[in-house]
């Protein structure tokens, strides 16, 4: 497990480690995610985990917002920039209970939002996940 110089890493260090992790997917991929904002939130809020029907905030670690790529067209100009926000006190504790390097962690959840921008579902990124090739599956 990776040794920071602190007790819980910053929103700052999740930021630089979800950075990198889309910096680091192969470039056909990395060409279309230029627009994508990654946001660091403590939890989901109330509103939030009510539109996705989970009760716990201790269960979402990540969410992808905005239109699948399939999705987008150059009429929609009032659509807000694509979003992934990763929620820290979840993945804290998800870190320190399965001690899972912190990078890897943020990667899987950054990866797995990143599938919804190219417009798969849970399901799908499930079973892709769920397959021999995936880092981690």
């Amino acid at each position: 497990m990776a040794r920071y110089p602190f007790a819980s890493p910053d929103t700052a260090m999740f930021e630089r480690l979800a950075r990198a992790a889309l910096d680091a997917l192969p470039e056909p991929f990395r060409d279309y995610l230029g627009d994508v904002v990654i946001r660091v939130e403590e939890f989901a809020d109330a509103e939030t985990l009510d539109v996705m029907g989970i009760d716990d905030p201790w269960e979402l670690t990540g969410l992808y917002h905005g239109r699948p790529l399939s999705e987008q067209s150059v009429w929609a100009t009032a659509d807000m920039p694509p979003m992934i926000t990763l929620y820290r006190a979840p993945l804290l504790q998800e870190w320190r209970e399965t001690r899972v390097e912190l990078a890897d962690l943020i990667t899987h959840v950054v990866v797995h939002e990143v599938g919804h921008h190219f417009g798969l579902s849970d399901d799908d990124m499930h079973r892709i996940e769920d397959d021999d090739g995936w880092p981690g599956g």
